[in-house]
């Protein structure tokens, strides 16, 4: 079902994504079997769970570790993650590969692989992501009447690798620029939350928004508004922060608006993902973006942002 994931990468900047669908067995609080999603793009591999070795120290859902032709993998019960109640055993294990690292998601089946255009994707209610913590970054409903909840792999990477968060972020330098004001865009609270860490430390002001189509919407308001006051959008924003991933609108499509709109230019595009493969970056310059970097790696965003803003800015 896996065995062509490369050639898949053609679907990039189509707004397009495929998704494996998932479950985790029956909730015995609920009695039902919800249907959850991820990207195809972070999937590697699917087996049948080989033998774990417990390990000490490790998050209550993280079970152990697998040797995976000479690497060791973290494997972590979603079901447990998630909170779900089930006795239904975890006999497949989801080999992710996302933000350079690789783990194991242990869960009951696989379905199948399903295309959908990303403007198919919803921002959750508010009422779904409280009651699951934010972990829920998308929805969609199939032919069937069922819900496709997407999760927030980049959130269980950050809970279950216990980060440390202030060496992350020792050794950033503010930017010597005044009145610098980055935007971003994330459908990932946690990746929200770093960016917006990392801004800040760099003194840098901020406005964020929670998938493409959102920030689209924005950009353009502030495009219209630079054009009332007779001055260039690069007078009010100085960067632009893209993710890849993000319902209603991907960050190749957002990046195309971006590069084909006058009124943006001279204002550089970053590229954020966690999908930082060769074949992801190649796709993302194709669309005009100025630099790819890598979730989760503070330093590194703070060094490319500097770089490009001191660049495009003229000296104070």
């Amino acid at each position: 079902m896996l065995s062509n994931i490369d050639a898949r990468t053609r679907l990039a900047g189509t707004n397009k994504l495929e998704i494996l669908l998932f479950s985790l067995g029956v909730d015995s609080r609920t009695g039902r079997r919800e249907t959850f999603g991820i990207n195809v793009f972070k999937v590697r591999e699917v087996m049948r769970t080989p033998s774990i070795t417990a390990a000490p120290e490790m998050v209550a859902s993280v079970k152990g570790m697998v040797s995976l032709r000479g690497v060791l993998v973290p494997v972590v019960d979603l079901a447990e993650y998630v909170g779900m109640q089930s006795e239904t055993p975890r006999d497949i294990m989801i080999v992710t590969e996302y933000n350079r690292h690789t783990q194991g998601f242990l869960v009951e089946g696989v379905d199948t692989i399903l295309r959908l255009d990303w403007s198919q994707m919803r921002v959750p209610p508010d009422m779904l992501t409280n009651n699951l913590g934010g972990l829920v970054t998308a929805v969609t409903e199939l032919a069937d009447g069922r819900l496709v909840m997407m999760i927030d792999v980049e959130r269980i990477l950050s809970e279950t690798t216990k980060y440390d968060d202030t060496a992350m972020f020792n050794n950033l330098k503010p930017i010597a620029k005044n009145d610098v004001t980055v935007f971003f865009a994330d459908d990932s609270s946690v990746a929200r939350s770093q960016i917006q860490r990392t801004l800040e430390v760099l003194g840098v002001k901020h406005i964020g928004a929670i998938n493409g189509r959102a920030a689209w919407e924005e950009l353009q308001k502030i495009a219209a508004h630079a054009e009332g006051t007779g001055l260039p959008v690069s007078d009010y924003i100085q960067a632009i922060l893209t993710d890849v991933e993000m319902p209603e609108m991907d960050g190749y499509i957002l990046t195309k608006n971006i590069k084909s709109d006058p009124r943006f230019a001279n204002i550089p595009v970053i590229m954020h993902s966690s999908l930082s493969g060769i074949s992801n970056q190649q796709l993302g310059h194709s669309v005009g973006v100025d630099e790819y970097v890598p979730k989760f790696e503070p330093q590194r965003l703070a060094e490319t942002l500097t770089r490009l803003i001191n660049r495009h800015l003229p000296s104070a």
